[in-house]
């Protein structure tokens, strides 16, 4: 287990499911609140790069972009002096170039400055088209990879944008999902105006969050306005999504247009984070809180939750993670899955500490303590 800092990883345990995976290259990308650490796992063993990229910036984004014949990796810094940013590596995190002009940037005529990169998503049926959500929320569209992205102007001015009210981390659009079947089909996820859809490419946008509840507004199934803390896509059903919001776990057969409750069986409903499988159906992962006024791991334990029948039960994951008292809140883009067979699970805390699974979640262990609050990971196979 490391200390105070990221070290190399490897004992009997990893060189046994080393014999699983084989050699397959990973790359994990950790975003904190001073800086963008990144490991390597190459069969069982993982080796961190000896110091943060990105000094003193809080990283809120990234991605890992493996579409092209070399992956891109793409980071959204915030600087306090220079402010926000996004940059691109080519060569797996060891170099990063930042465009000569900014890549997001609010058009003088909208009044509005950019505070920060929320999130960074390669489009599923578009090989060059990267999406940006910022804040103020909206939607940003690349199509040279992430060098440059252009607002998409149909969401920053839809009618119940005036009504829109920011949620305690501020007003932020932190989820965009495409469609591997239809280029022009996007859902985003916006705090706290909930979720958006378009089936004509950006052209016109409509909310879709029936049956989400807003146990905080004097009219709790509101047509807009929920808190939707994040939404994934299941691996085989595309129509599937899974929600977690600021109370209550949710699944749509429907890609939006109905959710369901589904967090019958889980210690707590309020949480933030929420990822899936990225090749079993009806699985998918959340991290409860205890509460939005002790926003803490539920029951104080620290769990990752796993359904395996999209929603209709959920089973504790605890092997190798902390078994006393723990106080690590996982946040809405500190949760993620890679691509491999099996499935690497992964999660970030604002303890500072980062856990992975190499087997779908079955068994953890700790990669790091003691490093800057965790505000996103994401993982690739990347050789």
């Amino acid at each position: 287990m490391l200390g105070c800092k990221l070290a190399d990883v490897c004992d009997k345990d990893v060189e046994d499911t080393a014999e699983v995976i084989g050699m397959t290259e990973v790359l994990l990308a950790v975003g904190t609140r001073k800086g963008l650490f990144i490991g390597r796992r190459r069969g069982g063993s993982w080796e961190f790069d000896a110091s943060p990229y990105f000094n003193a910036q809080a990283i809120y984004s990234v991605a890992v972009d493996t579409r092209g014949e070399r992956p891109r990796l793409l980071a959204g810094g915030d600087s306090a002096h220079w402010g926000p940013s996004v940059f691109h590596s080519d060569d797996l995190g060891r170099t990063w170039t930042e465009p000569a002009a900014p890549a997001v940037r609010f058009p003088k005529d909208t009044q509005a400055s950019l505070e920060r990169v929320w999130q960074l998503h390669p489009a599923a049926a578009e090989p060059d088209v990267v999406y940006a959500g910022t804040e103020p929320a909206a939607l940003y569209r690349s199509e040279n990879r992430g060098e440059s992205f252009e607002l998409v102007r149909p969401l920053w001015e839809h009618p119940t944008r005036s009504k829109w009210v920011p949620g305690g981390g501020g007003e932020g659009l932190h989820t965009v999902l495409t469609d591997t079947r239809d280029p022009r089909s996007v859902t985003v996820a916006v705090s706290t105006a909930g979720v958006f859809r378009t089936s004509d490419g950006g052209e016109s946008w409509a909310p879709a969050n029936s049956g989400v509840s807003a146990v905080f507004l004097p009219d709790p199934n509101p047509e807009f306005g929920q808190c939707v803390h994040k939404v994934a896509r299941d691996a085989a059903d595309p129509d599937r999504l899974y929600l977690q919001n600021h109370w209550g776990v949710y699944r749509s057969d429907d890609r939006g247009g109905r959710w369901k409750d589904i967090g019958a069986g889980l210690p707590s409903t309020f949480g933030f984070a929420v990822a899936a499988h990225p090749a079993r159906g009806n699985t998918a992962y959340v991290f409860p809180i205890n509460a939005d006024a002790d926003r803490v791991p539920a029951d104080r334990r620290c769990r990752v939750f796993r359904t395996s029948d999209a929603g209709e039960s959920w089973e504790p994951l605890t092997a190798g993670l902390p078994q006393e008292d723990h106080y690590g809140t996982v946040l809405r883009d500190a949760l993620c899955t890679d691509d491999a067979d099996p499935a690497g699970v992964y999660f970030g805390n604002r303890n500072g500490e980062v856990f992975a699974s190499a087997d779908d979640g079955d068994s953890w262990r700790q990669l790091a303590s003691h490093l800057p609050d965790v505000l996103c990971v994401r993982a690739a196979v990347v050789g």
